[in-house]
Formats: C-alpha cells, sequence, structure tokens
C-alpha cells in the first residue's frame, strides 16, 4: 500500500500553528520533529507518519480522534512515562501528531550513538516499557506500533513511551517500523497484547545486539516478509536476557513468555550485574532544538526554554488504607478492623518491601472488584529525579521521619505507631473512618519482596475477620528498587474493606511499605483511583 510521503521542511507551518524546527529521529515511515507552538508559545515534538493514498475522510477523522483518546486514556495510567498528545491532523496525507515537550532521546538514536547496551542496561528499560505495555494490556489497549523511536530515554526517570493509538488507525498495518513488526503483523491478522511482547522483545535484541532481529530490507512488504518467514538471526550478546529475548520473540503468538515470566527474567538480569544502576545517563538532544529556535527567533527561542522541560503528570487510583500492620520488633498481635461503612481500620502488621536495585517505578491499576485477580502496574519517578507536577486538589506533604508524599487537601497525619530499631508507620486521612494511606518504615526487611509479603505479612493479615487475598503477590520494580504488590479485602458488608500494598526494599535491609484502604464498595471510584495513583507517584524519601 503506497504511502504519501509530504514533503516539508524546517520553519514551515503544520496546521497553522505548529513550527517545525528540526528533524531528530526516523524510521521507515515517520520523522519526529521539534517544533514549536506559536499559539502556545510552548516547545512540542510532532511525529510526521505517511498515510496511505486511499484514506477516506472518515478513516481520516477515526484515525485523529483515536491517537489522542487513546493517549488521554494511558497518560491517566502511566504519568510521567507516556507521550501526551495535545493535537493530531491530518494534512497532505500525512498524520502529524503533537505531544508535549520531552526531555529525552530516542533510544534508537542513543544506540546509535552509544552502541549496544549492557543486558543489564536493556533490562531496566526493558522493565519500564513492560509497565506501560501492562497497564494498557489490562485496560485492552494494544500498543502495536512499538520500536526503539516510540521509547524515549530520559537521565531524571523512567522512559517515556509514544505512539499509543497508531495500531489500527489507518488501512496500513505497522506503518512505521517493520523491522519490530510482529508475524501476526505481517500476515496483516488481528493483534492482541503478544505483538507488544514480540515487540519488546525485538527492542531487547536491539538494544544488546546493536541490530534489529530482522533487517529493514528498504521495502515494508518485504520487510514484513522476512519477519513472517526468515528464522531469528541467534543473539551473540544477550548473555542472561538470551532465553526471555528468544522467547518473546516466537513465531506463534500464544508460545510467547507472558509478562509475569518476563518481568522476573528481566529482575535477574538486574540482579546479576553490580554495576547495573550504573549506566551513563543520555544527554537530552533538546539542547541542539534550542538552538535551532534561537537561530530562528531569539526571543521565541528563550520562552521555549523557559516553558520547554515540564511534562504533564496526572494521577490516579485510589482505596482506603487499613488493616493492621506489626512493625519488625513490636508484638506480633493483630487487631481486627473496626467496622465502619466507609472505610477500614488502621494496621499493624509491619509490610516491609524489596531489594534497592531496579529501575521500575509501578503504579497499579487496583483490580475492579474483589475477585478481580491482577493489579496493573506504571511507575512513578526515581526518588533522585524531579517532583511530578501535583494534580489539582493535591498537596506535598514532608515528614520529618524522612519521605515525603502528595496528599488530598484536607488530609492530615492521623496516628503515628514506633517500633525498635527506628521502625515506624504513619496513617494519613481525614479522620479514622476515611480512606487511609498507611506509610511503613523498617530495617529488618528481608531480600525478597514476595517473601516477606507471602511469609511476614500474610499470616497477620489472614487473622482479620473475612480476610480474602485478591489475586496473587506481584513481583514488580518501583523507583529503580526491587518491590512486590499485594492486594487484599477483609471485614464483611458495609464494612468491607479494599487494600492495596506495595513494599520496597532501599537496601541494608531498610525499606518502605505503602498501603491505600477504603471501603470496598468505592474501590473503583475515579477519586480513589486518583489518590492511589497520585501517591505512588509521588511518593519519595528524602533521608530524615
Amino acid at each position: 500500500m503506497t504511502m504519501v510521503k509530504a514533503h516539508v521542511s524546517a520553519h514551515e507551518l503544520v496546521a497553522g500553528r505548529y513550527r517545525l524546527l528540526e528533524v531528530f529521529a526516523r524510521e521507515t515511515n515517520r520523522l519526529w520533529w521539534y517544533a514549536e507552538d506559536v499559539a502556545a508559545n510552548q516547545p512540542r515534538l510532532v511525529a510526521q507518519t505517511g498515510l496511505p493514498e486511499d484514506c477516506d475522510a472518515d478513516t481520516l477523522r477515526r484515525a485523529t480522534a483515536r491517537v489522542v483518546r487513546t493517549s488521554e486514556t494511558m497518560r491517566l495510567l502511566c504519568p510521567g512515562q507516556l507521550a501526551t498528545v495535545v493535537d493530531a491532523v491530518v494534512e497532505s496525507g500525512t498524520l502529524w501528531t503533537v505531544t508535549d515537550w520531552i526531555d529525552g532521546t530516542p533510544l534508537g538514536e542513543l544506540l546509535d550513538r552509544e552502541g549496544p547496551f549492557t543486558p543489564a542496561r536493556a533490562a531496566r528499560i526493558g522493565l519500564e516499557i513492560l509497565d506501560v505495555l501492562q497497564a494498557a494490556h489490562d485496560e485492552g489497549i494494544t500498543h502495536g506500533e512499538l520500536s526503539p523511536g516510540q521509547v524515549f530515554v530520559r537521565d531524571g526517570g523512567p522512559v517515556v513511551v509514544a505512539g499509543f493509538g497508531l495500531a489500527g488507525a489507518t488501512l496500513a498495518p505497522r506503518l512505521t517500523a517493520p523491522s519490530y513488526a510482529s508475524p501476526e503483523q505481517a500476515r496483516d491478522e488481528r493483534i492482541g497484547p503478544a505483538a507488544d511482547l514480540w515487540a519488546l522483545g525485538a527492542i531487547l535484541y536491539t538494544s544488546v545486539e546493536g541490530r534489529p532481529p530482522f533487517r529493514d530490507r528498504g521495502r515494508p512488504d518485504a520487510t514484513l516478509k522476512a519477519v513472517d518467514r526468515l528464522p531469528l538471526r541467534t543473539p551473540l550478546r544477550t548473555g542472561p536476557l538470551t532465553q526471555s529475548v528468544q522467547g518473546l520473540l516466537r513465531k506463534n503468538s500464544r508460545e510467547r513468555l507472558t509478562r509475569p515470566v518476563v518481568r522476573e527474567a528481566l529482575i535477574r538480569a538486574l540482579d546479576g550485574d553490580a554495576d547495573a544502576d550504573r549506566d551513563p545517563a543520555p544527554a537530552p538532544r533538546l539542547r541542539s532544538a534550542y538552538a535551532a529556535v534561537r537561530q530562528v527567533a531569539p526571543e521565541r527561542g528563550r520562552r521555549m526554554m523557559v516553558a520547554g522541560t515540564a511534562l504533564a503528570v496526572v494521577t490516579v487510583t485510589a482505596a482506603v488504607l487499613t488493616a493492621t500492620h506489626q512493625l519488625p520488633g513490636t508484638s506480633t498481635a493483630a487487631e481486627p478492623p473496626r467496622p465502619t461503612a466507609t472505610t477500614a481500620t488502621t494496621a499493624t502488621t509491619a509490610t516491609t518491601a524489596p531489594p534497592a536495585d531496579r529501575t521500575e517505578n509501578n503504579t497499579p491499576s487496583p483490580s475492579a472488584r474483589p475477585s478481580t485477580s491482577s493489579s496493573t502496574s506504571s511507575r512513578p519517578s526515581p526518588s533522585s529525579s524531579p517532583s511530578p507536577a501535583l494534580p489539582a486538589g493535591f498537596h506535598r506533604y514532608t515528614a520529618p521521619e524522612g519521605f515525603s508524599v502528595a496528599l488530598p487537601d484536607g488530609w492530615k497525619r492521623l496516628t503515628t505507631t514506633r517500633g525498635t530499631d527506628h521502625a515506624y508507620r504513619i496513617t494519613f486521612g481525614t479522620d479514622a473512618d476515611s480512606p487511609t494511606l498507611a506509610v511503613t518504615y523498617s530495617e529488618q526487611a528481608g531480600p525478597d519482596p514476595v517473601a516477606v509479603w507471602r511469609d511476614e505479612v500474610e499470616p497477620e493479615l489472614a487473622r482479620l475477620p473475612g480476610y480474602q487475598r485478591v489475586g496473587s503477590i506481584r513481583a514488580t520494580t518501583y523507583q529503580g528498587r526491587r518491590a512486590a504488590d499485594l492486594e487484599w479485602l477483609s471485614g464483611s458488608g458495609d464494612a468491607r474493606v479494599h487494600t492495596f500494598g506495595r513494599g520496597f526494599l532501599l537496601g541494608g535491609g531498610r525499606s518502605f511499605s505503602l498501603r491505600f484502604t477504603t471501603a470496598d464498595k468505592n474501590w473503583d471510584d475515579a477519586g480513589n483511583r486518583l489518590a492511589l495513583r497520585t501517591f505512588l507517584q509521588t511518593f519519595r524519601e528524602t533521608g530524615g
């Protein structure tokens, strides 16, 4: 299917308001431009994607609407990790997707500039991409266009993923990067999450081998045929990632590895490399774009520099935090939750968490109802990164004990419980019966976050009236640290409450646990979803 190539040059205006400044990344059928929104005096990134010649007006209208709608959904699921689409227009047979500025470097360009990554560095990026995919797949969204050109690597936070909504937006399969298409896409078949897992495997392969598993053959149809029919070139440098890469790149979509298996393998790859967190941070390419802006109009360039580095962060999920937790070094007795129609009791069983050597910052989409088994992970930025923008109605609270977190307006510190060895638990809410957040700190955490929940915490939770685990205990990573999630119900009737807990290790036995509890009947409320995501997105260790 022939694509239309729009011939544009720097400083031209798209849709009468987006001035193109400089091409900074290329794929088979896409160019990425640094641009300026002359109407809003804001810097933008603009993706130029060629469309099939025979697209009718209705198809084009649905294509632009889908890109914007899917981006908004994903922005809410993964605040700070999605390229926020602010506009999508069709002009001269080309789809122009306009996003907020991203202070980062496309993965493809980074590989061209620095060469292949170590398996550990590739695993870190893979974990962050996997978090975004999990959030999308749990909401029934398939990316379908994932490639190194859609992944932006930042030096102060998790990767940012672009391109959601492009898959199926036009009549052409795999518009932009056929080397990363799955075999089912190459055959123009219906796709699902397995296609994204194939693309993740191809990205991991490219990141370590320095070349894609199936090279670009000049014509998209020839490249797609190779993806479908040729055997995979044996990877030579993937080391501990070899089985994961080969398992993701299985031609039969039903035989590909699942997300949990891939996650565990990537975490093991990080565990095996003591220098995994010492990879050099990429220098964002935006500096040259600013220079280009200055050459066009010095005053406008200065305005762009002031405005240019903000990345919109939206938040989400909520629930009330309660159930009894015991701090390490304190009594093991657990008190049952106080019955209340709106929330649960504060806990006494200390939740600790996992080791501190990772790269994922996960914000879950808690299960929709008690019987649901999975939480979606998305992630906050590492503690060293700049604090994200807060949603309306939240303020940042800094605790003298050594952490900070954004709380809803009107929330306050309700209770403080201290144990031995500097352990403590602080509960926040509006009153004892409100949705609550409990922050627990320990210096006696074990090395396996899943085992901490399973062997140390859950036996105490099981003593609560009506205790029921929701799904499995899920290993994850959070702010670059090993982590695990546990979700459960307790109580009965109107007093039944729903709790999501995440524990993560800081190293040396130190750990934090975050538990959010709300009335089970209110678990799916938008305000609760916003609250939980905000807590996970904004929590920071400050070093008390």
